[in-house]
């Protein structure tokens, strides 16, 4: 029945396109946002029962931790009031310290198997509360033993095992977690070495493992040595018995947090957090059945909302198309002319609503006011492209002629008048080029020929400091360049880099052809910049330097972009005591094409 309907329904909607257009995209919206709602909320429902799990199982980490670390903190405090308060005070020669052994056994009797001290050779010092060793053990072969000669600066925490090493009339052995720790003995007032021997009763760490684990969330928690070896473990029996497996080694590898893995199928939740003093690991594992019991019911929760939303949207979706489908069709096919630039057409102004209604009126007001300000754009453009190139070009002329005045007026205060006369003839020569009757493009050669004369004036002034070299492909001598692009950049080699420079100073301008394009450079061997200042010399706005062509190289960029385009212009290379490295890219452009094609901007 349900398909029957739909199927009428989109048969019924294709001869009204537009309505069923905006029917069908608001229900796809809608069922993206309200899938998109449904997932979001179910995904955070599950991260927040994880985080909380995660959340529960830290807090009793940490606290199972502190239990633990208070009693192994205990142990030491036995072991260390043994050894500072009775070994340190007797001369085993003489003394015995069975009385003081005793004492401090039946003090702690609740957590202490034994206490016992051995010189280096195995032989037994004193004991308690049993004092005898059995007559086979090999104590230096005892791995507590060895333990604590491999760390002499350490105590050494070992693994459960049973001690068997004394005596025992009644043949109780306990499982121990034994404490040792290299001593130092008096022996006829020499110092001798001995091993301190503090039995823990490992049952005081499974009982409070077993508590731990009582007020769990479902999952367990063991303890490893750092090695990943089990010390407790709730199932320790049949993991002994293989009935059952555990990850310890590779989760004892794992840092302090919370882990995800999975496990013989299993995924779980695995948090570790490291033991101080002894370098164990106490590791809670969460299998993820433990909280997900209700995640089925979730889900069918969030399935049922979702899908009543959507099915009241899409009844709401076809009363609103309907409503606002008829009038921006209309409207639609009235502005399809200006698709292809038609500023003639007239738009849809009647029916619908007040704003489909305003709309069309509005796009009518739109269409008659691009009539008039397309044409009236292209005029001013035209306009403001040729005022910015003057602009910037009148930069250059007046900061030029002040560094090339100064220059003359510095010799004649010299009364180098020869030279003088000499500067003022290629002055001459180089104001001839950049007048160039009014143009703002030359070509390359009567560029490089400018240059030649600014340097030639220049070295007047910087003979004994620099010297100069052309280096230009005679191939680029007809294409066409900017006016004055050159003459800055060697204004600014001069003044930056050769200003400290005494018959060292080398300036190189290279230009060649490349890849279609034309490449002029000016490279000097002066100090060079920082790599902060040379992103700054490019940038409207920077300061302005106090000598050199202060505004030379960002006018040279500009008319170049201006002219050209903004994937032309300057790129600066430059490392502190390297020298600098300006290059000038323009297209290759020859002067005659030009002429023909453009020519010269009045």
């Amino acid at each position: 029945m349900i398909r029957k309907v739909f199927k009428k329904w989109v048969k019924k909607k294709q001869y009204g396109s537009i309505q069923f257009t905006i029917s069908a995209s608001f229900t796809l919206i809608s069922l993206i946002c309200m899938g998109s709602i449904g997932l979001i909320l179910y995904s955070k429902m599950v991260s927040n029962t994880e985080e909380m799990t995660v959340e529960a199982t830290g807090q009793l980490l940490n606290q199972t931790s502190v239990n633990l670390e208070t009693y192994l903190r205990n142990m030491m405090r036995i072991s260390d009031s043994m050894y500072y308060s009775v070994i340190k005070d007797k001369d085993i020669s003489t003394d015995n310290m069975d009385s003081e052994m005793n004492l401090l056994y039946e003090a702690n009797k609740d957590n202490l198997v034994s206490i016992a001290c051995f010189k280096e050779d195995g032989e037994l010092v004193g004991a308690a509360p049993i004092a005898s060793v059995k007559g086979e053990v090999d104590i230096i072969s005892q791995e507590w033993f060895g333990a604590a000669n491999n760390q002499m600066e350490n105590l050494h925490f070992s693994t459960p095992h049973v001690q068997n090493i004394f005596d025992d009339s009644s043949y109780r052995y306990n499982w121990v977690v034994s404490l040792s720790r290299i001593v130092e003995l008096t022996r006829r007032g020499t110092n001798v070495r001995g091993v301190l021997l503090v039995d823990m009763n490992f049952s005081s760490i499974e009982q409070l493992f077993k508590k731990s684990n009582t007020m769990g969330n479902g999952g367990y928690m063991y303890l490893t040595d750092s090695k990943g070896s089990i010390i407790y473990h709730p199932r320790q029996k049949l993991i002994d018995g293989l009935a059952e497996k555990e990850n310890n080694t590779v989760n004892a590898a794992y840092e302090d947090g919370s882990h995800k893995e999975n496990f013989e199928g299993e995924r779980r939740i695995v948090t570790v957090k490291t033991v101080g003093y002894t370098g164990w690991k106490i590791i809670s594992v969460t299998p993820y059945s433990v909280y997900s019991l209700n995640f089925a019911q979730i889900r069918y929760f969030v399935i049922v909302i979702i899908s009543a939303a959507m099915f009241i949207l899409f009844f709401v979706n076809q009363f609103v198309s309907a409503k606002i489908a008829d009038p921006i069709k209309r409207l639609n096919d009235s502005v399809k002319g200006l698709e292809n630039g038609n500023l003639d057409v007239v738009i849809y102004e009647g029916g619908g609503s007040d704003e489909i209604q305003h709309l069309g009126k509005t796009l009518n007001s739109v269409v008659v006011q691009l009539r008039k300000l397309m044409d009236k754009i292209v005029i001013e453009q035209e306009e403001k492209r040729r005022s910015e190139l003057y602009a910037l070009q009148s930069q250059i002329n007046p900061h030029f002629l002040y560094n090339t005045l100064d220059s003359i007026v510095w010799m004649i205060e010299g009364e180098m008048y020869t030279e003088a006369i000499h500067m003022v003839t290629h002055l001459a020569r180089l104001f001839r080029i950049s007048l160039s009757k009014g143009k703002t493009v030359i070509t390359i050669k009567d560029e490089i020929d400018h240059a030649k004369n600014y340097m030639n004036i220049q070295q007047f002034r910087y003979k004994d400091k620099f010297q100069i070299f052309f280096h230009i492909a005679p191939e680029i001598y007809d294409y066409c360049t900017v006016k004055l692009i050159l003459q800055p950049l060697l204004e600014n080699a001069i003044y930056y880099g050769m200003e400290y420079m005494y018959g060292d100073g080398e300036i190189n301008v290279k230009g060649e052809k490349r890849e279609g394009d034309i490449y002029m450079s000016v490279e000097d061997n002066g100090p060079g910049m920082t790599k902060e200042i040379q992103g700054d010399l490019l940038k409207e706005g920077r300061k302005i330097p106090t000598k050199g062509s202060g505004v030379g190289l960002l006018n040279v960029h500009k008319r170049i972009q201006l002219r050209y385009g903004e994937e032309y212009g300057l790129t600066i290379e430059s490392q502190p005591d390297e020298g600098t490295k300006v290059t000038i890219h323009i297209p290759a452009i020859l002067y005659e094409d030009w002429k023909k094609e453009k020519g010269e901007l009045e």
